[in-house]
């Protein structure tokens, strides 16, 4: 177990507490409205995807979701949200290597995981997720903006430019993780070679990009 998921599968029982925020309420439940929107009717592949919490809204109208994590600790977790019967598969896989999990998916989600990606990896995992699902998929990626006062501090960059954040568990443990916030050109930039079309749309606290493979 690598460092970052060591972190994750102690926090797995903390983790939905970052929603729990009061200043980004009203910005949250809107997330929770647009994104089960953007995936009606749609067999969607969800990487990374933690303990599903936002499966949980996907799959109120999406046609199917294979939600997949690397971490067995919040797939335990994920596994209890109140999913439609049927509608829902979790499984054990890493967000670079999906495998035959993409197969019959036309659409792809990400949430809470492009900042947590580093930026020599982000073309290998884009091109990836690219290569495993049909030209015309629909893709939506989720993530955080920094916000001063709101944001945990960034804690250190490094040669490459990506940034970290101390975080501390219930416990008393504090864990250095990786954890990166984009510009609008970063991400424009990212995606270009695998997008159609794409657009931003961005809130105070988060920013979301949906975008069609070519």
């Amino acid at each position: 177990m690598t460092p970052h998921e060591d972190y994750y599968a102690k926090r797995a029982r903390e983790y939905e507490g970052i929603y729990d925020k009061a200043e980004r309420q009203e910005e949250l439940a809107w997330l929770r409205g647009r994104l089960p929107a953007l995936f009606a009717g749609r067999r969607v592949l969800e990487v990374a995807c933690g303990t599903g919490y936002w499966t949980q809204f996907i799959a109120r109208t999406a046609a199917h979701v294979t939600a997949c994590d690397i971490n067995e600790a919040v797939l335990e977790i994920a596994r209890e949200k109140p999913v439609p019967p049927g509608r829902v598969r979790f499984a054990r896989a890493d967000a670079f290597s999906p495998g035959g999990l993409c197969e019959g998916c036309d659409a792809a989600f990400a949430g809470f995981w492009w900042s947590h990606v580093r930026k020599s990896d982000l073309a290998r995992w884009l091109s990836g997720m690219a290569a495993a699902l049909p030209s015309g998929a629909l893709v939506a990626m989720l993530d955080n903006r920094f916000v001063a006062g709101s944001s945990t501090p960034v804690s250190r960059r490094d040669a490459e430019g990506n940034t970290y954040q101390l975080r501390q568990l219930k416990s008393g443990e504090t864990h250095e993780v990786l954890k990166n916030f984009p510009s609008a050109s970063d991400l424009a930039d990212a995606v270009r070679p695998f997008a159609a079309e794409a657009h931003l749309e961005e809130t105070q606290y988060y920013w979301l990009l949906v975008f069609r493979l070519k």
